[in-house]
Protein backbone atom coordinates (compact mmCIF):
# COMPACT_ATOMS: atom_id res chain seq x y z
CA UNK A 1 0.00 0.00 0.00
CA UNK A 2 1.11 3.66 -0.94
CA UNK A 3 0.97 5.42 2.48
CA UNK A 4 1.13 8.87 -0.03
CA UNK A 5 -2.25 8.23 -1.19
CA UNK A 6 -4.38 7.79 1.83
CA UNK A 7 -6.25 10.78 2.97
CA UNK A 8 -5.87 10.58 6.77
CA UNK A 9 -9.71 12.53 6.59
CA UNK A 10 -10.62 9.26 5.19
CA UNK A 11 -10.16 7.41 8.71
CA UNK A 12 -11.71 10.07 10.80
CA UNK A 13 -14.70 9.35 8.53
CA UNK A 14 -14.09 5.24 9.47
CA UNK A 15 -14.35 6.04 13.13
CA UNK A 16 -17.75 8.21 12.95
CA UNK A 17 -19.45 5.22 11.16
CA UNK A 18 -18.10 2.51 13.48
CA UNK A 19 -19.09 4.44 16.27
CA UNK A 20 -22.53 5.74 15.02
CA UNK A 21 -23.30 2.31 13.17
CA UNK A 22 -24.88 4.39 10.87
CA UNK A 23 -23.90 6.30 7.37
CA UNK A 24 -26.11 9.41 8.16
CA UNK A 25 -25.92 9.64 11.99
CA UNK A 26 -22.14 9.55 11.03
CA UNK A 27 -22.61 12.39 8.90
CA UNK A 28 -24.21 14.53 11.49
CA UNK A 29 -21.33 13.76 13.68
CA UNK A 30 -19.02 14.88 11.18
CA UNK A 31 -21.63 17.59 9.97
CA UNK A 32 -21.03 16.69 6.62
CA UNK A 33 -23.51 15.25 4.15
CA UNK A 34 -24.27 11.51 4.16
CA UNK A 35 -23.21 11.79 0.42
CA UNK A 36 -19.88 12.51 1.04
CA UNK A 37 -19.79 9.83 4.23
CA UNK A 38 -20.82 7.09 1.04
CA UNK A 39 -17.73 8.96 -0.84
CA UNK A 40 -15.11 8.65 1.86
CA UNK A 41 -15.89 4.82 2.62
CA UNK A 42 -15.69 4.00 -1.06
CA UNK A 43 -12.62 5.22 -1.33
CA UNK A 44 -11.51 3.37 1.78
CA UNK A 45 -12.92 0.56 0.57
CA UNK A 46 -10.71 0.14 -2.48
CA UNK A 47 -7.57 1.82 -0.40
CA UNK A 48 -7.79 -0.77 2.38
CA UNK A 49 -9.21 -3.48 -0.47
CA UNK A 50 -11.79 -4.43 2.00
CA UNK A 51 -15.40 -3.80 2.59
CA UNK A 52 -14.87 -2.33 5.73
CA UNK A 53 -18.93 -2.68 6.76
CA UNK A 54 -21.66 -4.43 5.68
CA UNK A 55 -25.23 -3.48 5.93
CA UNK A 56 -27.35 -5.59 8.67
CA UNK A 57 -30.69 -3.65 8.43
CA UNK A 58 -30.51 -0.68 9.46
CA UNK A 59 -27.27 -0.61 10.83
CA UNK A 60 -23.67 -0.83 8.98
CA UNK A 61 -21.68 -4.10 11.08
CA UNK A 62 -17.82 -4.04 10.74
CA UNK A 63 -15.41 -6.12 9.27
CA UNK A 64 -13.20 -8.09 10.79
CA UNK A 65 -10.39 -5.77 9.31
CA UNK A 66 -12.40 -2.88 10.88
CA UNK A 67 -12.38 -4.75 13.90
CA UNK A 68 -8.36 -4.93 14.11
CA UNK A 69 -7.65 -1.55 12.40
CA UNK A 70 -9.89 0.35 14.79
CA UNK A 71 -8.17 0.64 17.73
CA UNK A 72 -4.90 1.97 15.87
CA UNK A 73 -7.10 4.14 14.12
CA UNK A 74 -8.38 5.98 17.24
CA UNK A 75 -4.79 5.91 18.62
CA UNK A 76 -3.88 7.71 15.63
CA UNK A 77 -6.77 10.41 15.84
CA UNK A 78 -6.34 10.93 19.19
CA UNK A 79 -2.56 11.73 18.93
CA UNK A 80 -3.21 13.67 16.29
CA UNK A 81 -5.81 15.95 17.90
CA UNK A 82 -3.66 16.09 20.81
CA UNK A 83 -0.53 17.88 18.65
CA UNK A 84 -2.97 20.53 17.35
CA UNK A 85 -4.08 20.99 20.50
CA UNK A 86 -0.31 21.39 21.86
CA UNK A 87 0.32 23.67 19.11
CA UNK A 88 -2.25 26.48 20.44
CA UNK A 89 -1.02 25.69 23.66
CA UNK A 90 2.14 26.37 26.17
CA UNK A 91 3.48 25.82 29.46
CA UNK A 92 6.25 27.76 30.30
CA UNK A 93 6.81 24.61 33.01
CA UNK A 94 7.37 22.24 30.84
CA UNK A 95 8.00 23.05 27.66
CA UNK A 96 11.56 22.35 26.20
CA UNK A 97 13.25 24.19 23.42
CA UNK A 98 16.19 26.59 22.55
CA UNK A 99 15.68 29.53 21.31
CA UNK A 100 17.78 31.37 18.75
CA UNK A 101 18.47 34.77 19.02
CA UNK A 102 21.67 36.89 16.78
CA UNK A 103 22.20 40.31 18.59
CA UNK A 104 25.49 42.47 19.74
CA UNK A 105 27.12 42.12 22.48
CA UNK A 106 25.49 44.97 24.16
CA UNK A 107 22.20 43.85 24.22
CA UNK A 108 23.65 40.25 25.01
CA UNK A 109 25.33 41.95 27.90
CA UNK A 110 22.16 44.15 28.81
CA UNK A 111 19.04 42.90 28.22
CA UNK A 112 19.84 39.37 27.73
CA UNK A 113 20.57 38.33 31.51
CA UNK A 114 17.03 39.77 32.40
CA UNK A 115 15.23 37.78 29.72
CA UNK A 116 17.07 34.63 30.63
CA UNK A 117 16.17 35.20 34.58
CA UNK A 118 12.63 35.64 33.73
CA UNK A 119 12.84 32.28 31.81
CA UNK A 120 14.79 30.48 34.20
CA UNK A 121 12.47 31.43 36.67
CA UNK A 122 9.21 30.12 34.84
CA UNK A 123 10.44 27.65 32.46
CA UNK A 124 13.87 26.04 33.51
CA UNK A 125 14.04 23.68 30.21
CA UNK A 126 13.86 26.83 27.96
CA UNK A 127 17.42 27.56 26.73
CA UNK A 128 18.67 30.53 24.87
CA UNK A 129 21.01 30.71 22.10
CA UNK A 130 23.03 33.62 21.21
CA UNK A 131 24.94 34.12 17.50
CA UNK A 132 26.21 36.35 14.58
CA UNK A 133 24.76 36.62 11.54
CA UNK A 134 24.85 39.07 9.02
CA UNK A 135 22.29 41.02 8.27
CA UNK A 136 20.88 40.10 4.83
CA UNK A 137 20.60 36.59 5.78
CA UNK A 138 18.59 37.61 8.36
CA UNK A 139 15.32 37.10 6.80
CA UNK A 140 16.05 33.87 5.28
CA UNK A 141 17.23 32.48 8.19
CA UNK A 142 13.68 33.14 10.55
CA UNK A 143 12.13 31.78 7.42
CA UNK A 144 14.27 28.50 7.60
CA UNK A 145 13.61 28.16 11.45
CA UNK A 146 17.24 28.98 11.84
CA UNK A 147 16.84 32.09 13.78
CA UNK A 148 13.82 32.79 15.91
CA UNK A 149 15.18 36.73 17.31
CA UNK A 150 17.29 39.49 15.63
CA UNK A 151 18.21 42.55 17.96
CA UNK A 152 19.69 45.63 16.04
CA UNK A 153 19.66 49.20 16.51
CA UNK A 154 19.34 49.33 12.86
CA UNK A 155 15.63 49.39 11.07
CA UNK A 156 15.26 46.92 8.47
CA UNK A 157 12.13 46.91 5.93
CA UNK A 158 10.92 43.71 4.93
CA UNK A 159 7.74 42.74 4.51
CA UNK A 160 8.10 39.37 5.98
CA UNK A 161 9.49 40.40 9.59
CA UNK A 162 7.58 41.67 12.71
CA UNK A 163 9.41 44.37 15.04
CA UNK A 164 9.18 46.40 17.83
CA UNK A 165 11.28 48.79 19.84
CA UNK A 166 12.40 47.40 23.37
CA UNK A 167 15.24 49.85 24.05
CA UNK A 168 16.41 52.99 23.80
CA UNK A 169 19.57 54.73 25.33
CA UNK A 170 21.85 57.50 24.53
CA UNK A 171 25.94 57.69 24.08
CA UNK A 172 28.10 59.11 26.33
CA UNK A 173 32.15 59.91 26.64
CA UNK A 174 34.01 57.75 29.13
CA UNK A 175 37.61 57.49 30.03
CA UNK A 176 39.54 55.88 33.06
CA UNK A 177 39.11 57.21 36.21
CA UNK A 178 40.77 60.96 36.90
CA UNK A 179 41.18 61.23 33.65
CA UNK A 180 42.24 65.13 32.94
CA UNK A 181 39.89 65.72 30.35
CA UNK A 182 37.04 65.16 32.86
CA UNK A 183 38.18 67.06 35.56
CA UNK A 184 35.60 70.14 34.37
CA UNK A 185 32.83 69.80 32.06
CA UNK A 186 34.16 68.26 28.55
CA UNK A 187 34.20 70.87 25.76
CA UNK A 188 34.31 69.60 22.08
CA UNK A 189 37.82 70.99 21.70
CA UNK A 190 39.03 68.88 25.03
CA UNK A 191 37.06 65.81 24.06
CA UNK A 192 38.83 66.30 20.62
CA UNK A 193 42.18 66.26 21.90
CA UNK A 194 42.64 63.23 23.22
CA UNK A 195 42.96 59.62 20.81
CA UNK A 196 39.85 57.71 20.51
CA UNK A 197 38.49 54.33 20.39
CA UNK A 198 35.85 53.61 17.71
CA UNK A 199 33.58 51.22 17.99
CA UNK A 200 32.03 49.93 14.65
CA UNK A 201 31.58 46.33 13.28
CA UNK A 202 33.33 46.64 10.04
CA UNK A 203 36.81 48.30 9.08
CA UNK A 204 34.93 50.95 6.49
CA UNK A 205 32.21 51.81 8.47
CA UNK A 206 31.36 55.68 10.28
CA UNK A 207 29.89 54.86 13.28
CA UNK A 208 27.50 57.82 14.37
CA UNK A 209 30.04 59.39 16.12
CA UNK A 210 32.03 60.24 13.61
CA UNK A 211 28.72 61.23 11.52
CA UNK A 212 27.47 63.75 13.47
CA UNK A 213 31.55 65.46 13.82
CA UNK A 214 31.17 65.27 10.00
CA UNK A 215 28.43 67.70 10.23
CA UNK A 216 29.81 69.93 12.74
CA UNK A 217 33.29 69.94 10.38
CA UNK A 218 35.60 68.29 12.79
CA UNK A 219 37.25 64.82 12.87
CA UNK A 220 38.14 62.27 15.81
CA UNK A 221 41.67 60.74 15.77
CA UNK A 222 41.00 57.09 15.98
CA UNK A 223 44.09 55.12 18.15
CA UNK A 224 41.79 52.06 18.04
CA UNK A 225 38.93 50.52 16.26
CA UNK A 226 36.97 47.94 18.28
CA UNK A 227 34.05 45.56 17.03
CA UNK A 228 32.90 44.93 20.59
CA UNK A 229 31.79 47.75 22.90
CA UNK A 230 32.33 45.31 26.10
CA UNK A 231 36.28 45.31 24.97
CA UNK A 232 36.72 49.21 25.42
CA UNK A 233 36.70 49.47 29.20
CA UNK A 234 39.43 47.52 30.23
CA UNK A 235 41.71 49.57 27.30
CA UNK A 236 40.34 52.68 28.33
CA UNK A 237 41.81 51.96 32.26
CA UNK A 238 45.24 51.75 31.02
CA UNK A 239 45.15 54.72 28.47
CA UNK A 240 44.02 57.93 28.01
CA UNK A 241 41.93 57.09 25.23
CA UNK A 242 38.33 58.22 25.30
CA UNK A 243 35.57 56.32 24.25
CA UNK A 244 31.67 56.91 23.36
CA UNK A 245 29.55 54.04 24.94
CA UNK A 246 25.86 53.48 25.39
CA UNK A 247 25.25 54.78 29.57
CA UNK A 248 23.23 51.97 30.43
CA UNK A 249 26.79 50.28 29.89
CA UNK A 250 29.24 52.66 31.15
CA UNK A 251 27.35 52.90 34.19
CA UNK A 252 28.68 49.55 35.20
CA UNK A 253 31.96 50.62 34.91
CA UNK A 254 34.32 52.47 37.36
CA UNK A 255 34.85 55.01 34.61
CA UNK A 256 34.73 58.56 34.34
CA UNK A 257 31.47 59.64 32.33
CA UNK A 258 30.56 62.86 30.84
CA UNK A 259 27.40 63.90 28.53
CA UNK A 260 28.90 64.85 25.01
CA UNK A 261 29.71 68.19 23.84
CA UNK A 262 27.69 68.12 21.14
CA UNK A 263 23.70 66.69 20.41
CA UNK A 264 23.33 63.35 19.54
CA UNK A 265 19.77 61.53 19.38
CA UNK A 266 18.87 58.59 21.31
CA UNK A 267 20.12 55.06 20.00
CA UNK A 268 17.03 53.27 19.49
CA UNK A 269 16.69 49.03 19.54
CA UNK A 270 14.61 47.02 17.87
CA UNK A 271 13.80 43.50 18.09
CA UNK A 272 12.49 41.68 14.62
CA UNK A 273 10.83 38.23 14.15
CA UNK A 274 9.06 36.84 11.28
CA UNK A 275 5.44 36.84 10.34
CA UNK A 276 5.19 32.95 10.67
CA UNK A 277 5.71 33.34 14.29
CA UNK A 278 3.58 35.81 15.47
CA UNK A 279 0.95 33.59 17.08
CA UNK A 280 3.01 30.47 18.08
CA UNK A 281 2.54 30.23 21.53
CA UNK A 282 6.24 29.87 22.59
CA UNK A 283 7.26 32.28 20.71
CA UNK A 284 5.06 34.58 22.02
CA UNK A 285 5.52 33.96 25.55
CA UNK A 286 8.99 34.75 25.17
CA UNK A 287 8.44 37.46 22.98
CA UNK A 288 6.52 39.11 26.27
CA UNK A 289 9.32 37.99 28.49
CA UNK A 290 11.77 40.03 26.36
CA UNK A 291 9.65 42.93 25.97
CA UNK A 292 9.24 43.07 30.02
CA UNK A 293 13.05 42.56 31.09
CA UNK A 294 14.11 45.80 28.65
CA UNK A 295 11.34 47.93 30.16
CA UNK A 296 13.97 50.03 32.18
CA UNK A 297 16.64 49.93 29.43
CA UNK A 298 15.36 53.34 28.37
CA UNK A 299 17.71 56.42 27.69
CA UNK A 300 18.52 57.88 31.24
CA UNK A 301 17.97 61.96 30.92
CA UNK A 302 21.71 64.01 31.55
CA UNK A 303 22.70 63.25 34.84
CA UNK A 304 20.36 61.17 36.06
CA UNK A 305 20.83 57.60 37.80
CA UNK A 306 18.04 55.57 35.93
CA UNK A 307 18.23 52.40 36.16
Amino acid sequence: MNLNRIDLNLFAVFDAIYTAGNLTKAADILCITQPAVSNSLSRLRELLNDPLFVRTGHTMTPTPVAQNIIGPARQALELLRKSVQHSHDFDPSIAEKTFQFACRDLIEASILPRLIARIEAQAPHIAISNYDIARVDVTNAMASGQLDFYADSATITDPYLQKRKIAEDRLVAVARPEHPAFSTALTLDTFLDYGHIKIAPRKDLDCAIDIELAKLGHQRRVAMQSHHFLTVPSVLVKTNLIACLPYHLAKHYDLAVAELPFTMQPTSYYIYWHMSATDDPAHKWVREQLFKAAESFQAAPPNSEAA
